[in-house]
């Protein structure tokens, strides 16, 4: 008789898996496994359920899988942010945002930038420019490689709060050159080139990053949906004109 696989077999095929179905079915027999379960394959196991349903749009019940995984006390602001998209997916902004905050004043200092990166962008598309802009200065005092996207995103925020931002030009060119200029860095240089008036840029940078969204992976494109409605709405106006 062939012997079970351990939990942490599962995991692997969780994580290996191509669909939200199969994820999850390798998720739950590792989380039923009669095999010792240690808290981090735990953890870890609970992600991929939540994975599973996050991408399956299942959006309340993977809240509450990422707040049962966080009792664990393991990866908590990884964990956060995991329920963060799941609250914000769901409507409910105050939930996410508290998620957020906790993230970042929890997580150790080498992630702290990019959660404090990823409240400011959330209140930024929720257009509340001012508490945005005070995040995205503490990212950028906090900030290290991707130092240039959170100053190229907190100039943005600037704009869009209605102040002046000097050597716009500058902010964007270091963007462009720098790795983190890539992916999201596209949805930032898109609507910076268009507070510039080269819309020509703007347009190639705002396309190439619906186009990446829309052929990445499930998880991806559900958490920029928000992101890719402005791009996409920032393209019409400048086909209307």
């Amino acid at each position: 008789m062939q012997a079970a696989d351990a939990p942490e077999d599962y995991l692997r095929k969780a994580m290996a898996a191509r669909s939200a179905r199969s994820r999850a079915m390798y998720a739950r027999r590792g989380l039923a496994s009669r095999s010792t379960l240690d808290r981090t394959t735990h953890a870890m196991l609970l992600r991929q359920l939540y994975l599973s349903l996050y991408e399956s749009r299942q959006f309340e019940k993977a809240h509450g899988i990422a707040m049962q995984a966080l009792e664990l006390g393991i990866l908590a602001d990884v964990l956060r942010q995991d329920a963060a998209r799941a609250a914000l997916a769901n409507g409910e902004l105050e939930a996410a945002l508290a998620h957020l905050r906790a993230a970042a004043r929890r997580g150790p200092a080498s992630r702290r930038p990019f959660h404090l990166w990823t409240l400011g962008s959330t209140l930024f598309l929720a257009q509340r420019y001012a508490e945005s802009v005070a995040t995205l200065h503490r990212a950028v005092r906090w900030g290290t490689k991707d130092k240039p996207l959170y100053r190229a995103h907190l100039a943005l925020s600037r704009i869009a709060a209605g102040e002046r931002v000097g050597d716009l030009q500058e902010t964007i060119n270091t963007l462009a050159e720098a790795p983190c200029g890539q992916g999201y860095g596209r949805f930032v240089l898109g609507h910076l080139a268009y507070a510039a008036g080269e819309w020509a840029a703007a347009k190639r940078y705002l396309e190439a990053f619906v186009k990446r969204t829309s052929t990445s992976r499930p998880a991806l494109g559900i958490a920029l949906e928000g992101e890719v409605r402005m791009a996409r709405a920032t393209l019409s106006k400048m086909t209307a004109n």
